[in-house]
């Protein structure tokens, strides 16, 4: 079975000797190519190529950004099934779509389950999502699709993630800590909240208007807090449509109760100016002035629009 490897050097919670383990574990059962990212986007280079060769696995080593990257450059002309089968092995600091498809955090055993699973020819195919943006500045009209594995936003979760990647600039570590302080300083001093930009559209229904936060779930949970999951979509799952969480004007005390609530054990949101939706063939999102915008945890800039799609059966995984 021939493979590549695409490992992430800068990947947060492995080191160059433990990554030099894990390939060559691969390696010791595979026909196995590495190749280390070395700028942004040079994931999405590497996937289309390996889709372009004909390869049978594609194994990232790396974060959720990562696998954004690689899935995005092996779909880059759709679904198929001639395209790589997708192994993850958790090399970030939240590792959700690994964790959604049921590997360990550890990557020694995340490796070893992968590992068993070829020998066994466990797959699955699993439902994707696609984003195309708008008001970008940077080119007219709606942007290309661009494909995400887990979670899709436009507003707060954006700027969260902007102000963190600022952050990791500095050369502070992405912690779950960090995420919480920046998440509540972006919330307090913030005026997104307080004068929401946002509009919701789903097929048949009346839109949605003056959110200041929606968040687009493939799967639940939305992320983790170490080894707490968020979940503001429980019934989001790789074998139905997007789910939809979204917050109009709200307050301090009323976030507290939301995020509360999405921590909880067996979640059950509800309250007022709060809106889920299920099971989404597709949705549309528009602001009246831009708004951040980011996919599998990673901010792609700024738009004043985003229209996303769930594609059914989009691509192979190890399970």
């Amino acid at each position: 079975m021939r493979a590549l490897v695409v490992v992430n050097p800068a990947a947060t919670s492995t080191t160059a000797k433990m990554r030099d383990v894990l390939v060559g574990a691969l390696a010791s059962e595979l026909k196995v190519d590495v190749a280390e990212t070395t700028h942004r986007g040079h994931g999405r280079q590497l996937g289309a190529l390996a889709a372009a060769d004909g390869l049978d696995l594609v194994v990232t080593l790396g974060g959720d950004g990562t696998v954004n990257e690689v899935v995005d450059g092996l779909l880059e002309n759709g679904p198929g099934g001639h395209l790589p089968t997708l192994a993850v092995v958790p090399g970030g600091s939240t590792n959700v779509f690994s964790r959604a498809l049921g590997r360990s955090r550890d990557p020694v055993e995340a490796t070893a389950e992968i590992l068993a699973s070829v020998r066994a020819g466990r797959t699955r195919t699993v439902s994707l999502g696609t984003a195309s943006a708008t008001g970008t500045g940077t080119e007219a009209g709606w942007t290309a699709p661009r494909w995400f594995v887990f979670a899709a936003g436009l507003g707060f979760d954006a700027e969260v993630i902007a102000r963190v990647e600022a952050q990791r600039a500095r050369g502070h570590r992405s912690t779950g800590a960090l995420y919480v302080r920046e998440a509540t300083t972006a919330f307090l001093r913030g005026r997104e909240r307080r004068r929401p930009a946002m509009t919701l559209r789903t097929p048949g229904e009346a839109a949605v208007e003056e959110l200041f936060l929606c968040l687009v779930s493939n799967v639940s949970p939305w992320t983790y807090l170490g080894a707490r999951p968020v979940n503001p979509s429980p019934e989001a799952s790789f074998d139905t449509g997007l789910d939809v969480f979204a917050l109009g004007r709200t307050d301090p005390v009323a976030m507290l109760r939301v995020l509360r609530q999405a921590l909880a054990a067996q979640p059950r949101l509800r309250g007022r100016g709060l809106y889920r939706r299920h099971d989404l063939a597709e949705l549309e999102l528009t602001a009246d002035r831009p708004q951040g915008w980011q996919v599998d945890g990673e901010h792609l800039g700024t738009a004043t629009g985003l229209r996303l799609r769930s594609v059914p059966y989009a691509l192979r995984v190890v399970s």
